[in-house]
C-alpha cells in the first residue's frame, strides 16, 4: 500500500511540475512574440503563434485542475501532457522560422523530462514524437524572414536566439535536476530509517515468538505436574515415590530452563547466535511425555546443533502429535530427522483421529484450536518458525492407517 501511495504522489508532483513549467512556456512565449514582432521588427505570423500560445494556456487550466484533483496519473497520462506541449511547439516553431528557430533544441525537454518520470516504453514514445514535431516543423515551417532591424541580420538574431534558448533550458534543467534530487535524498532518509526499522522489528518477532514458542513448551510439563499433584492429593494417596518425586524434581528444572531460554537477547535469537542440540531437544521431550512410545528413524549425525528457533519448532509439533494420538487412544508417535545434502527434512506423525476436511492445515492466526484446553499456537508459531528460516512446512494423510503426516524442510545454514 505505502509503494502505490508512493507512486501516486510521485505522478501527480510530475504533472504539478509539468503545470509550472507550462505556464513560465506560456509567459516566456507570449514576451518572445511581442519582442520579436514588436521592438525587433521581425516579420512573423502573430495570429497563429498567438492562438499556440492561447491553446498552451487553455490546455494547462485543464492541466491544473487535473492534478488538483487526483494524485494518481498513470504513464499513458503523462505521456499525453508531455504530447501536448510537443505539438504546441511543433506548432510555434514551424511559424517562426523552423530548423533556423534558435528555439528548436528546446524538443529535447519533454525527452529529459520522459527519463525522470516515465518507463522505458513511454520514454521511447515521447522520443519519438519528439523527433516526429521536430522532422515536421524543419520540414513544413515557414523560413525566417530578413531581419531589417536594430540586431542586425538574420544571423545576429539567431545567435541571440540561442543564447536566450540556453539559458532557458538550464534554468528549467537546474530547477527539475534539483528537485529530483532534493526528491532522491529524501528518499534515500527514508530507505535507511525502514532498513533500521526492518532490523528492529525482525529481532523483535524473533524475540515474541521464542517467548510464545516457550509459553507453548511449558504448557506441557506444567500440565503433568498438575496432574501428579492432583493425584498426590487424593483421599487415600500413599507417600510420592522416589521415581515420581524425581520425575517431579526434573520437570520444575526443564520449566526454569525453559524461563531463563526467554532472557536469550533479541538480537542473538534473530542471528541464529542462540543454538540447541536436537538430540536434547528429543530428550527432554520424552521426559515431559513419558507416555507416548516415540519410533525413531532417520540420522542427523553432524547436524545435530540448530537454530534454538529449530528446537521450539520440534517440540511444538511433536506435543501437537502427542496430543492427537493420546485423543484418539494410541500413545504413539512416529519421528524422522534426517541431513540431506544441505536440507534438513522431518516428518512427524501422529496416529489421532485426522483433520477435518473443512478445517485449515496450516492456520494463519493465532488462538484456533481443537482441543478443549489447548492454546491452539502450535501450529501457527511452527508455520511462523519455518517461513522466518526460509523452509516449507507441509500436512499430509498417511498412506495407510489415520492420522496426520507433518513434514518441514530447513536450509542447514539456517537450522544450524
Amino acid at each position: 500500500m505505502a509503494a502505490i501511495d508512493s507512486h501516486a504522489g510521485a505522478s501527480g508532483s510530475f504533472l504539478r511540475l509539468l503545470c509550472v513549467l507550462r505556464w513560465v512556456a506560456v509567459a516566456g512565449q507570449a514576451l518572445t512574440i511581442f519582442i520579436v514582432t514588436g521592438p525587433m521588427q521581425v516579420a512573423l505570423p502573430q495570429q497563429p503563434l498567438w492562438a499556440g500560445v492561447a491553446v498552451l494556456a487553455v490546455f494547462n487550466v485543464y492541466a491544473s485542475w487535473r492534478s488538483a484533483q487526483s494524485r494518481d496519473a498513470r504513464a499513458p497520462e503523462q505521456f499525453l501532457h508531455l504530447l501536448a506541449d510537443i505539438v504546441v511547439l511543433s506548432w510555434q516553431v514551424g511559424w517562426s522560422g523552423g530548423l533556423e528557430n534558435p528555439f528548436s533544441s528546446l524538443f529535447l525537454l519533454p525527452i529529459a523530462l520522459s527519463i525522470l518520470a516515465l518507463p522505458p516504453a513511454w520514454i521511447w514514445t515521447t522520443a519519438a514524437a519528439s523527433l516526429l514535431g521536430f522532422a515536421v516543423s524543419v520540414l513544413a515551417g515557414r523560413p525566417l524572414p530578413h531581419v531589417h532591424a536594430a540586431m542586425g541580420d538574420t544571423f545576429n538574431l539567431h545567435k541571440l536566439g540561442m543564447l536566450v534558448n540556453f539559458l532557458i533550458s538550464a534554468v528549467v534543467l537546474l530547477v527539475f535536476f534539483a528537485r529530483l534530487a532534493a526528491l532522491w535524498r529524501t528518499r534515500e532518509r527514508e530507505l535507511a530509517a525502514l532498513r533500521e526499522r526492518f532490523a528492529r522489528n525482525e529481532g523483535i518477532v524473533a524475540l515474541a515468538t521464542h517467548a510464545a514458542s516457550v509459553a507453548h513448551e511449558l504448557n506441557t510439563p506444567l500440565a503433568t505436574l498438575t496432574l501428579m499433584v492432583d493425584e498426590m492429593s487424593e483421599p487415600g494417596a500413599t507417600s510420592p515415590r522416589p521415581e515420581d518425586t524425581t520425575a517431579m524434581r526434573q520437570l520444575i528444572e526443564q520449566c526454569r530452563d525453559r524461563v531463563r531460554a526467554l532472557a536469550v537477547p533479541a538480537h542473538a535469537t534473530a542471528s541464529g547466535a542462540a543454538h540447541v542440540n536436537l538430540e536434547e531437544v528429543v530428550d527432554r521431550w520424552q521426559l515431559v511425555r513419558p507416555t507416548i512410545e516415540l519410533s525413531r528413524s532417520g540420522s542427523i549425525a553432524g547436524h545435530e546443533r540448530v537454530d534454538a528457533a529449530v528446537g521450539h519448532l520440534l517440540q511444538a509439533l511433536l506435543n501437537n502429535a502427542a496430543d492427537a494420538s493420546e485423543s484418539a487412544g494410541a500413545k504413539r508417535v512416529d519421528l524422522r530427522l534426517e541431513a540431506v545434502g544441505d536440507t534438513l527434512a522431518g516428518e512427524i506423525r501422529d496416529y489421532g483421529p485426522g483433520f477435518g476436511k473443512a478445517a485449515p492445515l496450516l492456520p494463519g492466526t493465532l488462538f484456533r484450536t481443537n482441543k478443549p484446553d489447548g492454546l491452539g499456537i502450535g501450529l501457527a508459531l511452527s508455520h511462523a518458525t519455518v517461513e522466518r528460516l526460509g523452509g516449507e512446512l507441509s500436512m499430509q494423510e498417511p498412506v495407510q492407517g489415520s492420522g496426520v503426516r507433518v513434514t518441514f524442510k530447513l536450509p542447514l545454514t539456517m537450522a544450524a
